[in-house]
């Protein structure tokens, strides 16, 4: 029986720290502070257009920008191979919900959220950032995103309690096991590459 229980609580360690490292990272669209960046996370295509939980992200980061709390977008996603495309779906989403595209940057590489996290901060230079996720995902991204050295407010959308829902929020549980090793032992994404650009470019420009 201790042994059990002694496992039970190690699984659950994770799972706490991820809540203690966000617990008061996170906002609101109406209240989450003016910042330059925001970072939108990939969630999956439908027929090369956001799946439904991606255009409720990318929604609220439109919006943020539409009310100026906000100047550029890092869209961070999927782009392993030819035929998927998240970044270029997710510029394309937000031009049409009237983000100039001039102020969306496209991270290709950000096959999980560690690795988006460190590429926002060593490829294209993010010290600070909005991550706008589903709530369910949102204090994993902000416990990594500031292991990885991003200053984060994080902005969790809401959704529907559906199957998605539910199997999003039992994933967490095993992802957060994962989450405490990467910010203890930091690796390498699986692509780093050369430094971009691209969102001090954006925010050079900006009207």
């Amino acid at each position: 029986m201790r042994v059990v229980m002694a496992g039970c609580v190690l699984a659950l360690l994770p799972s706490a720290w991820l809540r203690l490292a966000s617990e008061d990272r996170l906002r609101t669209t109406a209240d989450v502070p003016r910042t330059e960046v925001a970072v939108v996370f990939g969630a999956g295509l439908r027929d090369g257009e956001p799946s439904p939980y991606l255009a409720r992200r990318l929604d609220a980061a439109a919006g943020l920008y539409r009310a100026g709390r906000i100047d550029v977008v890092l869209v961070t996603g999927d782009n392993s191979r030819e035929e998927y495309d998240e970044p270029d779906a997710m510029r394309a989403y937000l031009t049409r919900k009237g983000v100039p595209g001039a102020r969306v940057v496209s991270d290709y590489a950000g096959f999980d959220t560690w690795d988006s996290c460190v590429r926002a901060k060593k490829i294209f230079g993010v010290d600070e950032a909005v991550l706008i996720s589903q709530a369910f995902h949102i204090r994993r991204a902000v416990a990594l995103c500031e292991a990885a050295g991003v200053r984060s407010y994080g902005v969790g959308v809401q959704d529907k309690h559906d199957v998605t829902w539910y199997y999003g929020g039992a994933r967490e549980i095993l992802a957060a096991g994962k989450a405490a090793l990467d910010a203890s032992f930091e690796p390498d994404p699986r692509f780093l590459g050369p430094r971009e650009q691209g969102v001090a470019e954006a925010l050079r420009t900006r009207p």
